[in-house]
């Protein structure tokens, strides 16, 4: 099959479960003989002056100079529509078996449905979270344009892949359909072989430094903690527009000596390592469409911590008291479960590794090449 990506951030240049998630597809269907294209913005532009670039089997396409894709604490809307104007012409040059678009951030996918239209693909679309009335939250009262455009994208076609079976409930809620469910996965052997890295930690997080992902009440969590703990350490892995904000907190409660923030870690093997050398991973998110860190913590032994809340499909992927803890978004609660995590991490450290396993890419990208024999009808 002659398959095309979309998505506007590509790993290893950008690193995010979609982006992974796409990468880890793209380059085992290429060992599986399949032609795999993946149009984005040209984030290699400046190391490789050209706009197409060959990497891992993949044919990254580049169909303009990569520009900001937050604003703020938000995914740019601007930029959104730019990538979608952007990626009409290049795409209008191949005819492909099917194209995979992922749904957000939504305006891609109605370029893809144009390319569809014109009977150069089927399209699918990849649907990472279905916001529905969230759009609210996160919007005020224009939240209603996002859910209106999100609404029309979910309708471009039949053929739908959810990443979680909360995804799926979301997705139901707004339009009744067979959608599937395929969710992220990992590289298992490869990460058993690794080396725990030499920097140690109890806590680790891992993850974009946004509001959405709870960083703060995790510190706010710390001296709590501490009364048990009184030497804990705790890494935040990341960057993001909260940076700042959070390292002022860190001070204020006087918590520089057990909190080091590492800063967006480009090798995806050292944040795996680092990981290795920990006790604990907090992810105290109150939005997460899957929450791949919870089963990569998970596959290097470590128990993992997450909240409760109505947008984390994260908690999904916790079975109380064997792989980690769900529990309620308080300083307390988290502070209960962190503890108890520490505790318990060697006695839970198997039942983690064996829950990963489930997860393994070899096993995830033979679902998702069933499906596309299925849409486009190959043998």
């Amino acid at each position: 099959m002659k398959i095309a990506f979309i998505y506007d951030v590509a790993y290893p240049w950008v690193t995010g479960g979609a982006e992974v998630r796409v990468y880890e597809m793209a380059r085992r269907l290429v060992l599986n003989g399949h032609e795999v294209h993946w149009y984005t913005l040209g984030w290699w532009w400046d190391e490789h002056n050209q706009n197409d670039l060959v990497k891992d089997g993949i044919i990254f396409h580049g169909v303009s100079n990569p520009v900001p894709i937050y604003s703020g604490n938000r995914r740019s809307i601007k930029e959104a529509i730019y990538f979608a104007l952007k990626l009409l012409r290049p795409l209008l040059k191949e005819k492909f078996d099917l194209v995979d678009c992922q749904g957000f951030p939504f305006f891609s996918c109605f370029t893809a449905w144009f390319h569809s239209l014109l009977g150069r693909s089927r399209l699918i679309i990849t649907l990472h979270e279905v916001w529905g009335d969230y759009w609210y939250q996160y919007l005020g009262r224009i939240g209603i344009l996002g859910k209106f455009v999100e609404n029309l994208m979910i309708h471009l076609t039949r053929n739908l892949i959810t990443v979680s079976s909360k995804t799926l409930e979301d997705l139901q809620k707004l339009r009744k359909v067979d959608a599937i469910i395929i969710p992220n996965g990992l590289d298992f052997e490869k990460i058993q072989n690794l080396e725990p890295s030499n920097n140690r930690s109890d806590i680790i997080f891992a993850g974009r430094l946004i509001p959405e992902k709870g960083v703060d009440l995790l510190i706010h969590t710390l001296p709590l903690v501490k009364e048990t703990y009184p030497d804990i350490s705790c890494f935040i892995t990341g960057d993001g527009p909260e940076r700042e904000k959070l390292e002022k907190l860190a001070s204020q409660l006087k918590l520089d000596r057990n909190i080091k923030f590492t800063g967006f870690l480009k090798d995806q093997d050292e944040l795996l390592k680092i990981m290795k050398s920990s006790r604990v991973l907090v992810l105290p998110s109150r939005r997460e469409g899957f929450g791949m860190v919870v089963v990569e913590a998970n596959a290097c032994g470590l128990p993992v911590v997450v909240v409760k809340h109505p947008m984390n499909a994260a908690v999904e992927l916790v079975k109380h008291n064997q792989n980690g803890f769900a529990v309620e978004a308080s300083e307390a609660s988290l502070a209960e479960g962190i503890i108890t995590a520490l505790k318990s991490k060697e006695k839970m450290q198997g039942a983690c590794i064996e829950f990963a396993r489930d997860y393994d890419w070899d096993k995830i990208v033979c679902n998702l090449e069933n499906f596309y024999q299925k849409v486009t009808n190959y043998p």
